[in-house]
Protein backbone atom coordinates (compact mmCIF):
# COMPACT_ATOMS: atom_id res chain seq x y z
CA UNK A 1 0.00 0.00 0.00
CA UNK A 2 1.09 3.65 -0.80
CA UNK A 3 1.80 5.83 2.35
CA UNK A 4 -0.08 8.06 3.28
CA UNK A 5 0.80 11.73 2.43
CA UNK A 6 0.47 13.97 5.81
CA UNK A 7 -2.13 15.96 3.92
CA UNK A 8 -3.97 13.21 3.65
CA UNK A 9 -3.29 12.18 7.40
CA UNK A 10 -4.06 15.63 8.50
CA UNK A 11 -7.39 15.24 6.62
CA UNK A 12 -8.32 12.28 8.21
CA UNK A 13 -7.65 13.47 11.57
CA UNK A 14 -10.03 16.22 10.65
CA UNK A 15 -13.05 13.69 10.61
CA UNK A 16 -12.37 13.15 14.16
CA UNK A 17 -15.32 15.30 16.27
CA UNK A 18 -13.66 18.35 17.88
CA UNK A 19 -13.84 18.47 21.74
CA UNK A 20 -14.94 21.96 22.32
CA UNK A 21 -13.56 24.33 25.06
CA UNK A 22 -16.87 23.80 27.19
CA UNK A 23 -16.33 20.60 27.39
CA UNK A 24 -12.97 20.34 27.73
CA UNK A 25 -13.59 22.21 30.80
CA UNK A 26 -16.34 19.40 32.28
CA UNK A 27 -14.10 16.98 31.85
CA UNK A 28 -11.56 18.51 33.93
CA UNK A 29 -14.03 19.05 36.29
CA UNK A 30 -15.47 15.22 36.51
CA UNK A 31 -12.31 13.98 36.91
CA UNK A 32 -11.39 16.31 40.25
CA UNK A 33 -14.92 15.52 41.06
CA UNK A 34 -13.73 11.78 41.23
CA UNK A 35 -10.44 12.44 42.67
CA UNK A 36 -12.04 14.52 45.25
CA UNK A 37 -14.35 12.27 46.04
CA UNK A 38 -12.00 9.49 46.47
CA UNK A 39 -9.78 11.00 48.63
CA UNK A 40 -13.49 11.90 50.44
CA UNK A 41 -13.60 7.72 50.54
CA UNK A 42 -10.34 7.13 52.07
CA UNK A 43 -10.14 10.14 54.63
CA UNK A 44 -13.39 11.42 56.89
CA UNK A 45 -14.64 14.58 56.07
CA UNK A 46 -13.62 17.36 58.53
CA UNK A 47 -16.41 19.51 60.35
CA UNK A 48 -15.10 23.06 61.08
CA UNK A 49 -16.18 23.76 64.24
CA UNK A 50 -19.48 25.39 65.33
CA UNK A 51 -21.03 24.40 62.43
CA UNK A 52 -22.46 20.60 62.03
CA UNK A 53 -21.59 21.59 57.85
CA UNK A 54 -19.10 19.13 56.51
CA UNK A 55 -16.88 21.07 54.98
CA UNK A 56 -16.54 21.64 51.39
CA UNK A 57 -14.56 22.05 47.87
CA UNK A 58 -13.71 25.33 49.45
CA UNK A 59 -11.82 23.88 51.98
CA UNK A 60 -9.93 21.27 50.13
CA UNK A 61 -7.39 23.83 48.47
CA UNK A 62 -6.25 24.79 52.46
CA UNK A 63 -4.61 21.66 52.67
CA UNK A 64 -4.53 20.10 56.17
CA UNK A 65 -4.47 23.01 58.35
CA UNK A 66 -6.89 22.35 61.16
CA UNK A 67 -8.66 25.53 62.51
CA UNK A 68 -8.72 26.44 66.19
CA UNK A 69 -12.23 25.74 68.02
CA UNK A 70 -13.75 28.78 69.00
CA UNK A 71 -13.88 29.39 72.50
CA UNK A 72 -17.87 28.34 73.84
CA UNK A 73 -19.44 30.67 75.96
CA UNK A 74 -21.20 29.11 79.05
CA UNK A 75 -23.28 30.74 81.55
CA UNK A 76 -21.61 31.47 84.84
CA UNK A 77 -23.20 28.72 87.79
CA UNK A 78 -21.78 31.32 90.37
CA UNK A 79 -24.76 33.10 92.60
CA UNK A 80 -24.39 36.65 92.17
CA UNK A 81 -23.47 38.67 94.99
CA UNK A 82 -26.69 39.45 96.01
CA UNK A 83 -27.85 35.64 96.31
CA UNK A 84 -24.58 35.26 98.08
CA UNK A 85 -25.57 37.88 100.41
CA UNK A 86 -28.87 36.69 101.10
CA UNK A 87 -27.71 33.30 101.68
CA UNK A 88 -25.28 34.32 104.02
CA UNK A 89 -27.42 36.07 106.02
CA UNK A 90 -30.53 33.07 106.22
CA UNK A 91 -27.46 31.04 107.67
CA UNK A 92 -26.54 33.46 110.17
CA UNK A 93 -29.84 34.22 111.47
CA UNK A 94 -30.47 30.13 111.81
CA UNK A 95 -27.13 30.03 113.67
CA UNK A 96 -28.35 32.79 116.48
CA UNK A 97 -32.20 31.78 116.25
CA UNK A 98 -30.43 28.34 117.75
CA UNK A 99 -28.20 30.10 119.99
CA UNK A 100 -31.48 31.87 121.51
CA UNK A 101 -33.11 29.20 122.32
CA UNK A 102 -30.49 26.76 123.69
CA UNK A 103 -30.00 29.67 126.25
CA UNK A 104 -33.33 29.98 127.00
CA UNK A 105 -33.87 26.64 127.69
CA UNK A 106 -30.73 26.19 129.34
CA UNK A 107 -30.22 29.29 131.21
CA UNK A 108 -34.15 31.24 131.67
CA UNK A 109 -36.77 29.90 133.59
CA UNK A 110 -38.61 28.62 130.14
CA UNK A 111 -38.24 25.06 131.36
CA UNK A 112 -37.61 25.54 135.24
CA UNK A 113 -38.23 23.41 138.35
CA UNK A 114 -41.74 24.53 139.46
CA UNK A 115 -42.86 21.73 141.44
CA UNK A 116 -41.71 18.45 143.39
CA UNK A 117 -43.88 15.15 143.93
CA UNK A 118 -43.01 12.71 146.11
CA UNK A 119 -44.34 8.93 146.10
CA UNK A 120 -43.88 6.14 148.61
CA UNK A 121 -43.15 7.42 151.91
CA UNK A 122 -44.95 5.83 154.73
CA UNK A 123 -42.84 6.71 158.26
CA UNK A 124 -40.87 9.91 156.62
CA UNK A 125 -43.10 12.95 154.72
CA UNK A 126 -42.74 14.63 151.70
CA UNK A 127 -41.51 17.53 153.46
CA UNK A 128 -38.30 15.83 154.69
CA UNK A 129 -37.62 13.99 151.59
CA UNK A 130 -38.01 17.67 149.67
CA UNK A 131 -35.63 19.36 152.20
CA UNK A 132 -32.84 16.35 151.37
CA UNK A 133 -33.48 16.79 147.88
CA UNK A 134 -32.29 20.48 147.45
CA UNK A 135 -34.26 20.94 143.97
CA UNK A 136 -33.23 24.29 142.95
CA UNK A 137 -36.62 26.22 142.25
CA UNK A 138 -36.57 28.04 138.63
CA UNK A 139 -33.50 25.72 137.43
CA UNK A 140 -33.71 24.47 134.17
CA UNK A 141 -34.77 21.01 133.80
CA UNK A 142 -31.89 19.99 131.44
CA UNK A 143 -29.62 21.40 133.94
CA UNK A 144 -30.72 19.14 136.79
CA UNK A 145 -28.57 16.96 138.18
CA UNK A 146 -30.24 13.81 138.84
CA UNK A 147 -27.61 11.77 140.63
CA UNK A 148 -26.99 14.24 142.80
CA UNK A 149 -30.20 14.25 143.84
CA UNK A 150 -30.79 11.14 144.58
CA UNK A 151 -27.59 10.81 146.25
CA UNK A 152 -28.91 13.35 149.20
CA UNK A 153 -32.27 11.35 149.36
CA UNK A 154 -30.77 8.55 150.12
CA UNK A 155 -28.96 10.00 152.95
CA UNK A 156 -32.12 10.19 154.78
CA UNK A 157 -31.83 6.55 157.20
CA UNK A 158 -35.18 5.34 156.35
CA UNK A 159 -34.46 5.62 152.21
CA UNK A 160 -33.63 2.18 150.93
CA UNK A 161 -34.46 3.09 147.19
CA UNK A 162 -34.75 6.30 145.44
CA UNK A 163 -35.30 7.42 141.95
CA UNK A 164 -35.63 10.78 140.58
CA UNK A 165 -37.10 11.27 136.86
CA UNK A 166 -38.14 14.95 135.31
CA UNK A 167 -42.24 15.29 134.93
CA UNK A 168 -41.86 17.61 131.71
CA UNK A 169 -42.40 20.32 131.48
CA UNK A 170 -41.60 21.50 135.00
CA UNK A 171 -42.31 18.95 137.60
CA UNK A 172 -39.61 16.57 139.37
CA UNK A 173 -40.55 13.43 140.95
CA UNK A 174 -38.98 11.55 143.02
CA UNK A 175 -40.36 7.76 144.30
CA UNK A 176 -38.57 6.10 147.38
CA UNK A 177 -39.03 3.10 149.14
CA UNK A 178 -38.24 3.02 152.82
CA UNK A 179 -36.70 -0.15 154.65
CA UNK A 180 -38.91 -2.63 156.03
CA UNK A 181 -37.14 -3.59 159.85
CA UNK A 182 -36.67 -7.43 160.48
CA UNK A 183 -35.94 -6.76 164.14
CA UNK A 184 -34.85 -4.92 166.89
CA UNK A 185 -31.18 -4.12 168.80
CA UNK A 186 -31.72 -2.43 172.50
CA UNK A 187 -28.63 0.15 173.31
CA UNK A 188 -29.03 2.50 175.83
CA UNK A 189 -30.79 5.11 173.58
CA UNK A 190 -33.63 3.45 172.66
CA UNK A 191 -34.74 0.49 170.06
CA UNK A 192 -32.68 0.42 167.04
CA UNK A 193 -34.56 -1.16 164.18
CA UNK A 194 -32.54 -3.12 161.67
CA UNK A 195 -33.42 -3.88 157.85
CA UNK A 196 -32.27 -7.16 155.87
CA UNK A 197 -29.18 -5.40 155.15
CA UNK A 198 -28.32 -5.77 158.52
CA UNK A 199 -28.31 -1.91 158.75
CA UNK A 200 -29.18 -0.35 162.20
CA UNK A 201 -31.66 2.89 160.29
CA UNK A 202 -34.16 4.17 163.30
CA UNK A 203 -34.30 4.42 166.74
CA UNK A 204 -37.36 4.36 168.44
CA UNK A 205 -38.75 4.69 172.35
CA UNK A 206 -41.19 1.70 172.45
CA UNK A 207 -40.70 -1.93 171.61
CA UNK A 208 -41.96 -2.79 168.05
CA UNK A 209 -44.52 -5.03 167.81
CA UNK A 210 -44.44 -8.15 166.19
CA UNK A 211 -40.62 -7.97 165.71
CA UNK A 212 -38.15 -10.13 167.60
CA UNK A 213 -35.00 -8.83 169.60
CA UNK A 214 -31.54 -9.69 167.92
CA UNK A 215 -29.68 -10.53 170.23
CA UNK A 216 -25.76 -9.48 169.26
CA UNK A 217 -22.72 -7.48 170.89
CA UNK A 218 -22.43 -5.73 166.86
CA UNK A 219 -24.91 -5.00 164.45
CA UNK A 220 -23.19 -3.82 161.27
CA UNK A 221 -23.90 -4.63 158.01
CA UNK A 222 -19.80 -5.84 157.87
CA UNK A 223 -20.93 -8.07 160.12
CA UNK A 224 -21.09 -11.84 158.98
CA UNK A 225 -23.04 -12.78 162.29
CA UNK A 226 -25.60 -10.23 161.40
CA UNK A 227 -25.61 -11.03 158.13
CA UNK A 228 -26.49 -14.40 159.01
CA UNK A 229 -29.16 -13.80 161.23
CA UNK A 230 -30.84 -11.28 159.16
CA UNK A 231 -30.87 -13.76 156.43
CA UNK A 232 -32.80 -16.70 158.20
CA UNK A 233 -35.45 -13.94 159.53
CA UNK A 234 -36.14 -13.23 155.95
CA UNK A 235 -36.43 -16.96 155.15
CA UNK A 236 -38.40 -17.64 157.92
CA UNK A 237 -42.11 -18.15 156.77
CA UNK A 238 -44.88 -16.10 157.79
CA UNK A 239 -47.32 -17.83 160.03
CA UNK A 240 -44.07 -17.92 162.44
CA UNK A 241 -42.30 -15.04 162.10
CA UNK A 242 -44.94 -13.95 164.74
CA UNK A 243 -43.71 -16.46 167.48
CA UNK A 244 -40.20 -15.93 166.89
CA UNK A 245 -39.30 -13.64 170.01
CA UNK A 246 -35.48 -13.60 170.02
CA UNK A 247 -32.48 -14.25 167.24
CA UNK A 248 -29.23 -14.85 168.47
CA UNK A 249 -25.39 -16.28 166.99
CA UNK A 250 -22.49 -17.28 168.63
CA UNK A 251 -20.81 -18.03 165.07
CA UNK A 252 -22.19 -17.23 161.41
CA UNK A 253 -23.22 -21.52 161.71
CA UNK A 254 -24.79 -21.38 164.62
CA UNK A 255 -27.94 -19.19 164.80
CA UNK A 256 -30.61 -19.75 167.37
CA UNK A 257 -34.04 -18.90 167.64
CA UNK A 258 -35.91 -18.00 170.93
CA UNK A 259 -39.93 -18.81 170.44
CA UNK A 260 -42.73 -18.25 172.73
CA UNK A 261 -43.45 -20.62 175.55
CA UNK A 262 -39.41 -21.16 175.93
CA UNK A 263 -39.09 -23.38 172.56
CA UNK A 264 -36.17 -23.19 171.13
CA UNK A 265 -34.74 -23.74 167.21
CA UNK A 266 -31.28 -24.32 166.31
CA UNK A 267 -31.00 -23.17 162.82
CA UNK A 268 -27.27 -23.27 162.03
CA UNK A 269 -25.96 -21.92 159.25
CA UNK A 270 -27.66 -20.13 156.56
CA UNK A 271 -27.35 -23.30 154.08
CA UNK A 272 -30.90 -24.86 152.80
CA UNK A 273 -32.68 -22.25 154.60
CA UNK A 274 -35.84 -22.69 152.35
CA UNK A 275 -35.91 -26.42 153.19
CA UNK A 276 -34.76 -26.04 157.08
CA UNK A 277 -38.38 -23.69 157.26
CA UNK A 278 -40.66 -26.11 155.62
CA UNK A 279 -39.07 -28.35 158.39
CA UNK A 280 -39.50 -26.54 161.04
CA UNK A 281 -43.27 -25.79 160.06
CA UNK A 282 -43.50 -29.77 160.06
CA UNK A 283 -41.67 -30.20 163.37
CA UNK A 284 -43.98 -27.49 165.17
CA UNK A 285 -46.99 -29.81 165.07
CA UNK A 286 -45.42 -31.76 167.58
CA UNK A 287 -44.95 -30.98 171.35
CA UNK A 288 -40.83 -29.90 172.47
CA UNK A 289 -39.27 -27.72 173.90
CA UNK A 290 -36.20 -27.59 171.20
CA UNK A 291 -36.24 -28.18 167.78
CA UNK A 292 -33.28 -28.77 165.49
CA UNK A 293 -33.32 -28.29 161.99
CA UNK A 294 -29.66 -27.66 161.88
CA UNK A 295 -29.48 -31.02 159.52
CA UNK A 296 -32.68 -30.76 157.47
CA UNK A 297 -32.02 -34.61 156.45
CA UNK A 298 -31.97 -35.48 159.80
CA UNK A 299 -34.39 -33.43 162.05
CA UNK A 300 -34.79 -33.66 165.47
CA UNK A 301 -37.59 -32.93 168.48
CA UNK A 302 -36.68 -32.97 171.86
Amino acid sequence: MRKRSRREQHMSGGDRPRRTSGERKGSGRKSSERGSGTATADRPTRERPGTDRPAGRGDAGRGDRVRRPKREVRRSTVPTRRKAMVRRSVAVSVVVGLVVIVAAVLWTPLLGVRAVQVSGVRQLTADQVIAAAQVPDGTSMLRLDIAAIEHRVHQLPRVGTVRVVRGWPSTVRIDITERDPVGYVVEADGNHLVDRTGRDYATIVAKPPGLPRIVLTDVTPGDQRTQAVVAVLGALPTPLRPLVLTVSARTPGSVTLGLTGGRTVRWGSTDDSARKAAVLAALMTRPGKVYDVSSPELPTVS
